[in-house]
């Protein structure tokens, strides 16, 4: 049977923060390319992402590198954003008091979970999203370490690290996913009225399409999560560019209401309902007017926050996640009304809730595991 030892030496804790700022500079590279669609392996080396430029070997030393520029980049000279050396300098803290308090091999398995929480909170706080790269893959890293690490879950064969994992991925997928459809019952629709009617537009865009309110515009596909989503809009408004093979398949009472001024509508991500007739948005070029009264779906979280709380439950078990949703609630809770307040925009404000999940598995693997031995 493996041995579990506590090495927690001087010299291999400082191993520990090194290796950390080298694995905290990868994540740079990952937080930066994944949700851009830029692979990991092509271009190879490190860039520059306001001109290009491959970096040299002496530009991409953790920290150091940002230290000796000046947080600058040496070519064209634009500043480099201190994150970068922030995220190097908080996963080599992490890794050393992962080695400090659990040694061998648990530090490393925790050590791979902390980089793929790192890199969702980043990503999340950027692109309020977490990719399936990192949450599947997550799930998959955490069953097969589980396999071979079985202590991670309190238990000595594979076969129960396997199924503890497991277990957990499923708790946590299934806890979120039903706290998402309850918020969706709940909170699922925002309903927005205005004293005096602003100017509405939906208009095309390439592919996809703008919504455009006053003067706030939201892209279409942030509107929509799921297929049953529709955002009503209610005052006067004038459907126009409907091409006449639409014209001819959906009828002269159909096209006569859409030359017409018309006073609700239905959207729904592919087609607008007017009355007891639906035109294929595929057809339209705009429809512009007045809005007095708008309610736009919402979600009460991301459905890839569910599955990032799949991945925390295969590595941490399903004792964990309900201290984990507790946790992230109650600072997400704080930073939300902190986010209120500093924006002063109550209803503008956006906050992500993986980063607050990451935090709370974080507090969980350092402080936690007591918990659990009370259940």
């Amino acid at each position: 049977m493996m041995q579990y030892i506590n090495n927690a030496t001087l010299p291999c804790t400082i191993a520990m923060l090194l290796f950390g700022a080298v694995v905290g500079s990868f994540l740079n590279a990952c937080i930066y390319r994944l949700p851009r669609g830029i692979s990991l392996l092509n271009p190879r080396r490190s860039f520059c992402p306001s001109c290009d430029r491959s970096l040299r070997w002496f530009e991409n030393i953790p920290v150091l590198s940002w230290l000796g520029l000046l947080g600058r980049c040496l070519g064209c000279r634009e500043r480099i954003s201190p994150r970068y050396p922030f995220i190097e300098l908080l996963t080599a803290l992490l890794f050393a008091v992962l080695w400090w308090k659990w040694g061998w091999p648990l530090a490393v398995v925790y050590a791979v979970f902390f980089a793929l929480l790192i890199a969702a909170t980043f990503i999340d706080f950027d692109f309020f999203i977490i990719p399936d790269s990192i949450t599947i893959g997550g799930v998959g890293a955490g069953v097969v370490l589980s396999t071979l690490v079985p202590y991670l879950h309190g238990v000595n064969s594979w076969w129960m690290g396997a199924l503890a994992s497991l277990g957990g991925a499923s708790v946590g997928f299934c806890v979120l996913w039903m706290v998402v459809e309850l918020g969706k019952v709940a909170f699922g629709r925002k309903r927005h009225s205005f004293d005096e009617a602003l100017d509405f537009a939906w208009q095309r865009d390439g592919e996809s399409a703008v919504i455009i309110v006053g003067e706030d515009s939201l892209a279409w596909e942030e509107i929509f999560s799921r297929e049953s989503d529709r955002l009503v809009v209610t005052g006067e408004f004038v459907l126009e560019g409907i091409c006449e093979e639409a014209e001819e398949s959906n009828g002269a009472d159909n096209s006569a209401a859409a030359n017409n001024v018309i006073s609700s509508l239905i959207f729904f991500h592919d087609r607008v309902v007017c009355g007891d007739k639906e035109i294929a948005l595929e057809t339209l070029e705009s429809v512009t007017g007045k809005v007095s009264e708008i309610t736009i779906p919402r979600e009460a979280m991301g459905f890839g926050d569910v599955k990032f709380l799949a991945a925390i439950g295969a590595f941490l078990g399903w004792h964990a996640i309900l201290f984990v949703i507790f946790a992230a609630s109650v600072v997400g809770c704080f930073a939300a009304l902190a986010g209120m307040f500093i924006s002063r925009d109550k209803a503008g404000v956006r906050v992500p809730f993986g980063p607050f999940l990451a935090l709370g598995a974080v507090l969980w693997v350092l402080w936690g595991h007591g918990l659990r031995l009370l259940s």
